[in-house]
């Protein structure tokens, strides 16, 4: 058993301990706060000083899809000759040992949600994945945990020099419709076909999309405006799906009309210039407005357009706009956990979740902070140094 002793530990269900221990057994937490059994301790992680948290988790990144310092070689991001494929895996294009993973472990960050890119009116599957192994079947979360769809000026831009629809907002939206609208066709043939024992052709690109209708997984939809942001809660609601508002820009525009739909935010990147007539009015107060109205607010780094190792400076400049101290690291931890669809295991500190950690040595929304260790599924996975 792995002992982590005397920390502050923040276990993001609302417990908080001054002085307090995490026992692990094997991949999972056995037992948390300030009295744990520490005689059947194997290993024992002096945290005295330090704050422990669960696992930071990322929402919404490209991490190993789009690789660091590769280039064309290593960007798996975009199959962008054709504006609809659903049947994209994103644990296809990934990476293990791409350098940002190291990143990933080196800020506390064990776990993202990565997948396609957003030039498709429909991306792929994203997954859920841990920061640590060689073998991405091995560290895999949920797979599929959602399928990406992007509105606005992606998809115009990467198909307007290819005379093919969409080149217009209404030709995204319709694109959209049209492929829902097949694979709804297209189970309802599967079901009476399998029921009356007839053979039946597989379609892979309808059969990726039978999980968002009956709502296993949701959509995973990247808006800025708040016009697309509307479209997309209009599409959801119409074939009654999931959805995610991925980056939601604008969403503080029509908090109302979120907090109607239910839907939750994943606010980001923050970090970065207005680069985009869509992100012009990109605030790091945004996250925090959304989240003071009843939406639950993860934040993302969108690696590697902000490096993944800033996903807690992005929290920070948050805070710093307003933003609850607590509903930030929530955005990072907790919430994000369940937004993405594993609020089961991951997110927070509790008996029975997975044993994947943080520990900081002082508050890690400050910028001085660093990552003493980093735990994934009972196993140390980094070490600060000395150097």
């Amino acid at each position: 058993m792995l002992l982590i002793k005397g920390g502050k530990v923040l276990t993001m269900n609302g417990e908080i301990y001054e002085k307090g221990s995490v026992l692990i057994e094997g991949a999972k937490i056995l037992d948390v706060g300030e009295s744990v059994d520490e005689a059947s301790a194997e290993e024992v992680i002096d945290a005295k000083g330090c704050w422990v948290l669960p696992g930071l988790i990322d929402a919404h990144c490209h991490l190993g899809v789009m690789e660091e310092k590769v280039g064309f070689e290593g960007k798996d991001l975009n199959e962008a000759n054709e504006p609809v494929t659903p049947h994209m895996r994103g644990l296809d294009g990934v990476n293990p040992l791409d350098s940002s993973f190291f990143e990933a472990r080196k800020a506390g960050v064990t776990v993202v949600m990565t997948g396609p890119g957003s030039s498709n009116v429909i991306g792929g599957q994203f997954l859920v994945m841990k920061t640590a192994g060689v073998c991405a079947d091995d560290m895999v979360v949920l797979e599929p945990a959602a399928m990406k769809v992007s509105f606005g000026e992606n998809p115009k831009r990467t198909f307007s020099g290819k005379n093919k629809t969409p080149i217009t907002r209404m030709g995204i939206a319709a694109l959209l419709r049209e492929a829902l609208t097949a694979a709804s066709n297209y189970s309802g043939r599967k079901s009476r076909a399998l029921a009356a024992g007839q053979e039946f052709d597989r379609d892979l690109k309808l059969e990726a999309l039978l999980p968002v209708l009956s709502r296993e997984i949701p959509l995973k939809a990247h808006v800025h405006r708040a016009d697309d942001i509307m479209t997309a809660l209009r599409i959801a609601r119409e074939f009654g799906l999931d959805i995610t508002l991925d980056h939601c820009t604008e969403g503080d525009l029509v908090l109302d009309k979120i907090v109607e739909s239910g839907a939750a935010a994943i606010v980001g990147p923050i970090l970065t210039s207005k680069s985009k007539v869509e992100t012009s009015r990109k605030s790091y107060a945004t996250a925090g407005r959304l989240s003071r109205a009843g939406v639950k607010t993860a934040i993302c780094t969108d690696h590697p357009i902000v490096q993944i190792g800033q996903l807690t400076m992005s929290a920070a400049f948050a805070v710093r706009e307003g933003m609850d101290y607590m509903e930030a690291l929530k955005a990072i931890t907790i919430n994000a956990a369940e937004i993405i669809g594993a609020g089961s295991r991951l997110g927070s500190i509790e008996p029975g979740k997975d044993a994947d950690i943080a520990v900081f040595d002082g508050d890690p929304l400050q910028t001085y902070t660093k990552t003493v260790c980093t735990i994934i599924d009972g196993k140390v996975v980094y070490e600060k140094t000395n150097k």
